[in-house]
């Protein structure tokens, strides 16, 4: 019986290349416009964020038995990276991680 939990072979390198191309769409609009201003922290700290995310979307891809498991708990983490997100940029909930 073939098992059905086999990584393919270039899924490895597949995070990484949706990283990359995520992370342009910033430096080309840094490129276009003065609105956008990030400096190379900025870049890594979203890199990481990403990174980190799509780590965690994976494991519960692979983990979570039923559909409803798998929709649930990706909502949960795309919630939790998207209020991370605004408080690193305007500082929703005014703590000490909150940017400029």
């Amino acid at each position: 019986m073939k098992s059905t939990t086999a990584i393919h072979p270039y899924s490895f390198f597949r995070l990484p290349l949706v990283l990359l191309a995520l992370l342009t769409i910033p430096f080309i609009a840094m490129l276009v416009t003065d609105e956008v201003i990030w400096s190379a922290f900025d870049f890594l700290v979203m890199g990481i964020l990403l990174f980190t995310i799509g780590i965690i979307i994976s494991t519960i891809l692979h983990f979570a038995q039923t559909r409803l498991y798998r929709l649930f708990f990706i909502g949960l983490v795309i919630l939790a990276f998207l209020l991370l997100w605004l408080e690193l940029a305007v500082g929703l909930f005014e703590t000490a991680l909150a940017g400029s």
